[in-house]
């Protein structure tokens, strides 16, 4: 039994044994089947993970190549957007220049002063706008009618270039002495050219006036010579204003269109000055003027605006720049004054027919210190002759003379000889600059009529 039953434990463990190995078999199958699915997933997972990889990294390859080409085309955009906006700075400054072409300011308003001459004031225009269509923009034109004449109104609204101003004034004339010309203060007493300045000054806003009377024509060159003298009286405020007129300048006293001189006596007729000095004057403007000279030589006691410019009160140690050759030439032989001396001072007048090119010319030496030793150079450089018949004493002398005068008679008496104006005005002899009268006589021989302290003030020992 005890055998038996040993052999029976013995079974029964083989068989647990047996079952325990067939169940651990199962589970060990089991546990590899279920490996195996998990790792044929992994693998399936894989190869979709590398089936999705390569694709991704086909799209991110085509989108690098999407994006080389955008950045290939962004750059060839800026590339062209530089070009079109260089292309815009370019039009756009080339229409700002011409738009400040256009808009520029002018250089100066030029005014014609006019009363009762119809046919007068027509001869002026029609030289002005001979060379002014040109330069329209730089001088805007304008006439100042004193009084109603109509047909001085009808001739100047006839023109489409120019600004019609018309002054009415009813007062009546009041003059300031007994015999004195009413005329003289009709045509540019206070009511009549100080407003017309002020109109264009302060109205109109211009920074410079060009005055001219309705009895002048013009020279060729006369815009390009106030435009250049503009520039100057920019960089000189000693010069007060600049003519376009010389008192001595006959045929027979000048002779090179390419000159300008200074001078300490105010010329007149065709005139410029700047606001600046407008402001000063205009408060103080004096009540009347004569057109032409002479009534200056038959009444020296008259004061009118031109004479009152040159009180050295009011000019101030200012000079003025004026031609050797007149820009403008005077043809008023009917008017308020006498014709004789229309016939001996105006008539004879040489006007310029030289178109000089001023943008070009250096006007450096006419600034207050060069010119003060460029014209003493000229003068020491003259011959001095001396004693009676000066004239003929001129004729045998080759090159520049000067010739000394020691007081107001004596230059009158000197001037006489040679028919240049003999006429002083507080002090100054007309043209002079520091006492010295230039000009030239029947050739480019340049004659100087030298003041008591003329070589002093110039610095000539």
């Amino acid at each position: 039994k005890t055998m038996v039953k040993f052999l029976w434990d013995t079974r029964f463990l083989l068989l647990l044994t047996a079952a325990a190995f067939i169940y651990i078999q199962m589970r060990l199958f089991a546990t590899q089947s279920e490996y195996a699915d998990r790792l044929a997933s992994a693998v399936e997972a894989e190869s979709h993970c590398t089936s999705q990889m390569r694709m991704l990294i086909d799209q991110i390859s085509a989108q690098q190549g999407q994006i080389m080409a955008l950045e290939e085309e962004k750059k060839q955009r800026e590339l062209e957007c530089r070009q079109f906006q260089s292309l815009v700075h370019d039009l756009g400054r080339k229409e700002l220049q011409r738009l400040m072409r256009v808009t520029k300011a002018p250089v100066a308003a030029v005014v014609v002063m006019a009363c009762n001459r119809a046919d007068y004031l027509h001869r002026t225009i029609k030289s002005i706008l001979k060379y002014h269509s040109s330069v329209a923009s730089k001088f805007p034109l304008f006439v100042s009618q004193d009084g109603s004449d109509p047909n001085v109104k009808s001739k100047a609204l006839s023109y489409n270039k120019l600004t019609y101003m018309q002054h009415l004034d009813y007062n009546p004339v009041q003059t300031e002495r007994p015999g004195e010309l009413i005329a003289y203060y009709k045509i540019a007493r206070k009511r009549h050219y100080k407003w017309a300045l002020d109109e264009l000054f302060y109205k109109n806003n211009f920074s410079r006036v060009i005055i001219l009377e309705d009895d002048m024509e013009i020279a060729p060159d006369f815009f390009d010579y106030f435009e250049a003298a503009a520039a100057l009286m920019d960089t000189d405020k000693s010069i007060m204003a600049v003519s376009s007129w010389n008192d001595n300048g006959q045929k027979q006293f000048v002779h090179d269109p390419y000159i300008l001189y200074r001078s300490d006596f105010f010329p007149g007729l065709g005139w410029m000055l700047t606001k600046s000095t407008w402001d000063e004057l205009s408060p103080k403007w004096p009540k009347a003027y004569p057109f032409c000279l002479l009534l200056h030589l038959l009444d020296k006691t008259s004061t009118y605006w031109d004479d009152w410019l040159r009180l050295k009160e009011n000019h101030k140690g200012r000079q003025f720049v004026h031609p050797e050759v007149c820009r403008t030439y005077n043809f008023g032989e009917h008017g308020s004054s006498l014709g004789q001396f229309f016939k001996q001072y105006l008539e004879p007048i040489r006007l310029n027919d030289v178109q000089v090119d001023w943008k070009s010319m250096d006007l450096s030496y006419l600034k207050e210190e060069e010119y003060v030793k460029y014209f003493a150079d000229i003068v020491r450089n003259a011959k001095p002759i001396h004693g009676s018949d000066l004239v003929l004493k001129v004729y045998n002398i080759d090159g520049d003379v000067h010739i000394q005068y020691s007081d107001q008679d004596d230059f009158e008496r000197i001037a006489r000889q040679f028919g240049i104006f003999e006429e002083w005005k507080d002090g100054v002899p007309r043209t002079a600059y520091k006492g010295v009268v230039v000009f030239r006589y029947q050739s480019s021989r340049r004659i100087f009529l030298v003041g008591p302290d003329s070589l002093s003030q110039l610095g000539i020992e």
